[in-house]
């Protein structure tokens, strides 16, 4: 296996965490934001608060795009398991 391919496999790899973490953390970013904003405006620093919204937003998003998360991975999966015979004989 050469270089390239251990590059080029890593790389994808690492497009595809960013690619299937991108929702849940813009979520979770997007519903922090407004909880804390809402926090400021009403002086209420209670951790709970901050807290229970994420994680519910979080599981509702993970609800929402779980299959296209998980349809994702497999085609990556299959993709890598195609590519494994070409890998084996050296060529890229």
């Amino acid at each position: 296996m050469n270089p390239e391919a251990v590059i080029d496999i890593g790389a994808s790899a690492l497009m595809l965490a960013a690619k299937l973490s991108a929702p849940l953390l813009v979520t979770a970013l997007v519903v922090g934001f407004a909880i804390s904003l809402l926090q400021s405006i009403t002086q209420v620093q209670e951790m709970t608060m901050s807290f229970v919204p994420k994680l519910l937003a979080v599981g509702i998003a993970l609800m929402v795009c779980g299959n296209w998360m998980i349809a994702e991975t497999v085609a990556f999966t299959h993709e890598l398991f195609g590519r494994l015979p070409s890998l084996l004989n050296g060529g890229g």
